[in-house]
């Protein structure tokens, strides 16, 4: 079990393995955007790390951070909780003026990740 704290919410522990942006809606209870399912496509599950931020990224995560021009921000859709985090989510369904938060992101990262070092 990793301990993922939100800024501004409660800590949790969640299983090992789990999508953070999962983590994040479902164990933390923040409402958190993920408008393309969590494809690593829209960035609206950007979080900035306070603590604990991965070493690794996907390529995936890489290729549309740099496409959007976004950054100091990470993808919460492309890593797992695999260790301790304390994150800031900037990305909210309140205020966004959209209807819903997205599609439920798959259990695993898509697309299948490719992992570089964090750039």
């Amino acid at each position: 079990m990793a301990k993922l704290t939100v800024e501004g919410y409660r800590t949790v522990e969640v299983p090992s393995g789990k999508r953070l942006v999962r983590a994040i809606e479902e164990d933390a209870r923040v409402d958190i955007l993920h408008a393309c399912g969590g494809n690593a496509r829209c960035t609206t599950c950007r979080i900035e790390f306070i603590a604990g931020e991965p070493e690794r990224m996907t390529e995936a995560e890489r290729d549309v951070l740099n496409a959007k021009g976004v950054v100091g921000a990470r993808l919460s859709c492309q890593m797992t909780c695999d260790h301790d985090m304390v994150v800031r989510a900037i990305s909210r369904l309140e205020g966004s003026g959209r209807p819903d938060p997205g599609p439920t992101p798959e259990p695993t990262i898509q697309p299948p990740p490719v992992w570089i070092p964090k750039q």
